[in-house]
């Protein structure tokens, strides 16, 4: 647990700050809506920060989401500006055109998308939404990354998706510490406590990487994990998924 939950919520909020300062005194901060803890911590604090009108929340349904609602209640709760995108046809252009080209044969054994280019596409497609509604913007915007520290740890997130983003206010903060933030925040528990879902694989988070994060969170502060099979299963998304974390291998020219 955090020792002073809200020193360090003013510690983000002075970063927030230090960033805008020198990257975009006037740029205002975009960020992706789902409805869930970390988008709900972030925008907050986001709107301390700067003020709510320089924060546009960005809810990002692929067809009919079910909990919208939620995300809508977000922005409302905190007062920032709103923009609602649908990319189900961008998603369904997209995945229908590289079907077609892949069902023509031209790659042998591959006939259509798999289930994981399926599942990480709208992630991507949604990052691509947030970088071009923050340069449609008068004064240009900085997209905010929602990650948070137990989830870069095991990987679990899309690469160039909600991986990326121009600043981070989470990714040193595991999942029970983000919880304490947004108590801190005053964000209702429906909010701060609600199942975390992908919500593009049908399954929550918990289930679909098979551990609670509380048994991640005590892994990664203890290095302790009773069950063996769950230790040796972090360790090996962990080693498979640092890639996402590092900057991107470049050739050196050698003398």
């Amino acid at each position: 647990m955090l020792k002073d939950p809200v020193r360090t919520k003013n510690e983000i909020i002075a970063f927030i700050r230090e960033y805008f300062a020198e990257n975009g005194p006037k740029c205002d901060a975009v960020i992706g809506i789902s409805g869930g803890k970390d988008s709900t911590v972030c925008a907050a604090l986001l709107a301390e920060a700067l003020g709510p009108d320089r924060v546009i929340g960005v809810m990002m349904p692929n067809g009919v989401q079910s909990d919208i609602s939620d995300s809508q209640e977000v922005v409302d709760l905190l007062g920032i500006r709103k923009v609602t995108v649908n990319i189900k046809a961008g998603y369904d252009g997209l995945s229908g055109a590289i079907n077609e080209a892949l069902s023509e044969g031209g790659i042998p054994g591959v006939t259509g998308l798999s289930r994981d280019s399926e599942i990480n596409m709208p992630p991507r497609l949604r990052m691509s939404t947030l970088y071009a509604i923050g340069q449609a913007l008068p004064n240009g915007g900085r997209v905010a990354n929602t990650c948070n520290r137990s989830e870069d740890y095991i990987g679990y997130s899309t690469k160039y998706g909600d991986a990326a983003g121009d600043f981070s206010l989470l990714c040193n903060l595991l999942v029970h510490e983000v919880i304490q933030i947004g108590e801190v925040l005053g964000i209702p528990d429906r909010f701060t406590k609600k199942t975390p879902s992908d919500g593009l694989s049908g399954m929550s988070d918990e289930d679909k990487i098979g551990f609670t994060y509380a048994v991640l969170d005590h892994y990664i502060l203890t290095g302790e994990c009773e069950d063996q099979a769950i230790r040796e299963k972090i360790d090996r998304m962990h080693r498979l998924n640092l890639h996402k974390l590092r900057l991107m291998p470049a050739y050196v020219p050698k003398d």
